[in-house]
């Protein structure tokens, strides 16, 4: 591809220097007469100039060239093969090797430490008794932080009622 749009370049500096090279048509008063004839390399018979064919060849070749380059980019690229080697490298058959059960302790948050008591414990060193001990750890996680906020609830509640009976005995200071 890089090849390709190196040619291009080329090929369109090439076809603005021949154009910038080339007299206008009228650039003679005799051009309009037939005179300019014998000015061409094969003669008043010739079907052109060779800057005109050297035009004409070179644009053609810029188009052609800009039109590869979109059909190329817009073409869609055949991806499978790439997704199934992949799919083959991930396949379930490979599992990493697994940590003990005993070092999940140090990747879990600090709120969830010490929670490994709590959970019943699972033997074998598969990826599967380890997630089976997450989701033990998740739910012994979720029942207690379910707990705290219901203590931050009753408490909320206590702190409530006293602030309404001080300010019950602030505005009637008789009772």
């Amino acid at each position: 591809m890089e090849i390709i749009l190196i040619i291009y370049l080329v090929v369109s500096i090439a076809l603005i220097g021949i154009i910038l090279l080339q007299q206008g048509k009228g650039a003679e008063m005799g051009a309009s007469f037939g005179a300019g004839g014998a000015n061409t390399v094969f003669g008043a018979a010739g079907s052109g100039n060779a800057l005109t064919k050297a035009t004409t060849i070179l644009t053609i070749l810029f188009f052609a060239i800009a039109l590869s380059i979109s059909y190329m980019k817009s073409a869609p690229v055949d991806t499978t093969d790439a997704v199934l080697d992949e799919v083959s490298s991930l396949s379930t058959d490979k599992v990493e090797e697994s940590k003990p059960v005993t070092s999940i302790e140090s990747e879990l948050p600090p709120t969830q430490k010490g929670l490994e008591s709590e959970v019943a414990p699972v033997e074998g060193n598969t990826a599967d008794a380890q997630k089976t001990v997450a989701e033990d750890l998740k739910a012994t996680a979720e029942k207690k932080v379910e707990k705290k906020v219901e203590d931050v609830k009753a408490s909320a509640e206590k702190k409530l009622k006293e602030v309404k009976e001080e300010t019950k005995k602030e505005n009637n200071p008789n009772s």
